[in-house]
């Protein structure tokens, strides 16, 4: 979804950001401070999550630090189902998203175990 928005928007965006370390906003406004937050949410540390936060909201409108918050929160919460229930890619999605897998290198992730491919 963020490479076909980007394309939309005319913005090049970098997708390798989340999965390794990124020099600036890696192409989306705020990038930086989106990432950091987004890794702060899915870590253990409260205080860093907490500094992540405040940072994150001094930049983004509180319209905008809401979307933000309840996007990570429902990404968070789909990939743990998708996790928990080994739910595999139907044949359409697989064969659309495995350019950006591989680019990714999304299989390296213990959990990729969990969603078999498709036959």
């Amino acid at each position: 979804m963020l490479r076909a928005s980007g394309q939309v928007a005319g913005q090049v965006v970098e997708l390798t950001a989340v999965t390794e370390e990124a020099a600036g906003d890696a192409g989306v406004q705020h990038g930086a401070r989106l990432l950091a937050f987004t890794d702060a949410a899915m870590g253990a540390d409260d205080a860093l999550l907490d500094r992540e936060r405040r940072a994150l909201g001094a930049v983004l409108s509180p319209e905008a630090f809401v979307d933000a918050c309840a996007l990570v929160a429902a990404f968070n919460v789909v990939d743990r189902i998708a996790d928990a229930t080994g739910i595999p890619l139907d044949p359409m999605l697989h064969a659309a998203s495995g350019e950006v897998r591989a680019e990714l290198g999304l299989s390296r992730f213990g959990s990729a175990a969990n969603t078999p491919g498709v036959s």
